[in-house]
């Protein structure tokens, strides 16, 4: 294996879907170095124990023992699950999981996670490459205490979206939402790939979000400021946001025009 080439391993106990999820991390992810496939948990597991691979993709009904199971004996590890079920969403992001992806797996799925993947494993080499003195860790956590980094609240901040998508259920990572509008009893999360539904109350769902990063602009909608591009004021003064990602104009009420005063 080359210096700095990322490792991984694959559990699936259906082989023809193992194959297919090799061939395709390997058009779309060349220079990771997948060291194994295992056909169960047992052999999952003992791989994993063997190679100590970066990255694992892990079915979660299999032989043995399951996906959720193996994922508790790894440290250090990350791990995503590839599963046809989707009721599993909430214990595998309780196992600190990178993403949960469905099948069938799609290329374009499959590249997002990927990029997640990169994403973690860079922030890890930059982390290692550059050790933090004591003096500078102090400082941070000072100055997170000051911000109220380390309340209960801030730490509970929303990162998956647990959302209904047709007859499937979908997590979706909060930075890919575009907006959220409250809908009768559900809340509609649009996506640049379409929308999606939760029940969680605006209200409740403005709580859990970093107010940095994402504002109300409306008493039934709330934007994510990264994916604003503008916005525009009509003659009676009315501001509207154009997005990125999407090609609807969102309506700024007057109790929240004073965020587009610049722009």
């Amino acid at each position: 294996m080359r210096p700095g080439r990322p490792t991984a391993i694959i559990a699936e106990d259906e082989p023809h879907l193992a194959r297919f999820l090799v061939e395709r991390l390997q058009a779309c992810w060349p220079e990771l170095d997948i060291r194994g496939v295992a056909g169960n948990g047992i052999e999952a597991r003992d791989l994993l124990e063997t190679e100590r691979p970066q990255v694992a993709f892990l079915d979660i009904r299999m032989p043995g023992m399951s996906g959720l199971d193996v994922a508790r004996t790894l440290d250090g590890i990350d791990v995503v699950f590839v599963t046809a079920y989707d009721e599993y969403a909430v214990q595998a992001f309780e196992r600190a999981a990178v993403d949960y992806v469905l099948k069938p797996v799609t290329d374009e799925r499959l590249a997002a996670t990927v990029e997640r993947l990169k994403d973690r494993l860079l922030l890890r080499q930059r982390a290692e490459a550059r050790p933090v003195s004591p003096q500078l860790l102090e400082a941070l956590a000072a100055l997170r205490e000051h911000l109220g980094e380390g309340s209960p609240a801030r730490r509970e901040r929303l990162a998956w979206i647990r959302a209904a998508v047709g007859a499937q259920i979908r997590m979706i990572p909060v930075e890919d939402v575009v907006y959220f509008e409250a809908n009768d009893k559900y809340t509609s999360v649009y996506t640049a790939e379409g929308e999606a539904l939760i029940r969680t109350p605006l209200k409740e769902l403005l709580a859990q979000l970093d107010p940095d990063r994402f504002w109300q602009i409306h008493r039934g909608t709330i934007v994510n400021v990264a994916e604003i591009a503008g916005a525009t004021r009509d003659v009676t003064g009315r501001v509207k946001v154009n997005l990125k990602g999407r090609p609807e104009k969102l309506a700024v009420s007057r109790a929240f025009a004073h965020r587009f005063r610049q722009m």
